[in-house]
């Protein structure tokens, strides 16, 4: 049949979205426990990073956005010519094999080229289950399902982070090559459950009706880039904290124990919140939401800069705490408009302009704070910062301004 049902049964629904959920939930906590291990895997050291090392250290971590920007949008089209889940399933498929591959070296060169592999099923894992969640959900419920799938998500990474750090102050680091082995287990375990979810559920097959060049025409209008772009620069800061975290919380006294729990704590914050954030956009409107979103991470960016300035202060990190909440909101709103001004025919492909842009932030996010602090110290990060929030600000005001946007109402009301 072609695409979704038009009213899915609940279980059937149930059953696609817990399948999407529990894979990506697994996929992301590898992804989290390996990379909070990455930096010290390369280095063999457990220290820090030095400003030596944090180039290398940077390009190396890049090669799994730069795999995922250069394909996402090929395995977006794939997904919407021959069905989401064989995509999805290829995804974490290959993963599995590729973190198993990372157990066995540690050479630069060698983990840059599996990690530019991960970037390329990565992207096929996000924009098959994007595209999933846009056909098995309604527009009054969009925000509450992309909501869970950023909880799973972000929950993930959060935890597979914690997971990480918890390792790297338990185990010497001659033997951190399990924690990539016990990462190609989850992603194993994360097949075999999503592939058991989903058996005799109707699949997605666009047929004759799938033309690539309009395609093309649907994802990149205005509207779609206007609910994108902001990721961009979310995830330029997100890569740099992945990169720095671990080092910086060293550096002002911070346990690695310590801050696994920390994330951990954050972890459930991102589960309680990413649904209610959604289920508010639904009733109040996408726009308000994504809002509140970019005030919140412009808060953050303020915060960031002065803990580097000052250290670690109880004020300091009392408003950078504060900060996160409202950022929070930004995920699950954005998601959901990007879903409402998608077509099926072009779901997949157009969700992947979302990874499309994250993968790019994570590139320029890496390379240009790592380059920045390898030059200029901290400094270069100030420079980053304030960087990210201006861009931030011009994006939300374009997106206010935008005619299209206004005249149609697409972010101004909430989806019914």
């Amino acid at each position: 049949m072609t695409g979704a049902p038009a009213i899915p049964a609940a279980s059937a629904q149930r059953r696609a979205l817990l399948a999407v959920f529990s894979s990506t939930f697994f996929v992301r906590f590898a992804f989290g426990i390996t990379t909070a291990v990455f930096a010290s895997y390369i280095t063999r050291s457990t220290a820090g990073i030095g400003q030596g090392e944090a180039g290398v250290v940077g390009i190396v971590s890049a090669m799994a956005p730069a795999g995922e920007l250069a394909t996402v949008l090929l395995s977006g089209a794939l997904a919407d010519r021959y069905g989401r889940f064989p995509v999805l399933f290829s995804g974490i498929g290959a993963s599995a094999v590729i973190f198993a591959l990372k157990s066995t070296t540690r050479a630069p060169v060698a983990l840059g080229g599996l990690n530019l592999l991960f970037g390329v099923a990565s992207g096929a894992i996000l924009a098959a289950s994007l595209g999933l969640i846009g056909d098995w959900s309604g527009a009054d419920e969009r925000g509450l399902e992309m909501g869970r799938f950023d909880a799973m998500n972000l929950s993930g990474w959060v935890g597979g982070f914690a997971f990480g750090f918890a390792a790297l102050g338990l185990v010497d680091n001659a033997t951190l090559w399990f924690v990539f082995v016990v990462g190609a287990g989850v992603l194993t375990v994360g097949l075999f459950s999503a592939r058991r979810l989903i058996r005799g559920l109707p699949v997605h097959a666009a047929g004759s009706s799938y033309v690539f060049r309009e395609v093309l025409r649907q994802v990149f209008r205005r509207s779609v880039l206007l609910v994108t772009l902001p990721w961009l620069v979310i995830y330029m800061l997100i890569g740099t904290a992945l990169i720095f975290l671990g080092s910086a919380a060293n550096g002002v006294g911070v346990s690695t124990e310590l801050l696994a729990g920390i994330i951990a704590i954050g972890g459930l914050l991102l589960v309680l919140t990413q649904p209610y954030f959604g289920r508010l956009s639904d009733r109040w409107g996408r726009n308000r939401l994504m809002t509140s979103g970019a005030i919140g991470f412009v808060s953050l960016m303020v915060f960031a800069s002065l803990v580097v300035a000052f250290g670690a202060r109880v004020e300091l990190l009392v408003g950078l705490g504060a900060s996160v909440l409202p950022a929070l909101a930004y995920g699950p709103a954005a998601l959901a408009a990007l879903a409402d001004l998608s077509v099926e025919i072009s779901r997949a492909t157009t969700m992947a302009i979302y990874s499309l842009l994250i993968s790019a932030g994570m590139v320029l996010g890496l390379v240009s704070s790592t380059g920045l602090f390898a030059l200029f110290g901290n400094p270069g990060l100030y420079v980053f910062f304030g960087s990210i929030a201006g861009a931030l600000v011009l994006l939300t005001v374009a997106r206010y301004r935008d005619p299209g946007l206004r005249a149609g109402g697409a972010l101004r009301t909430p989806a019914r």
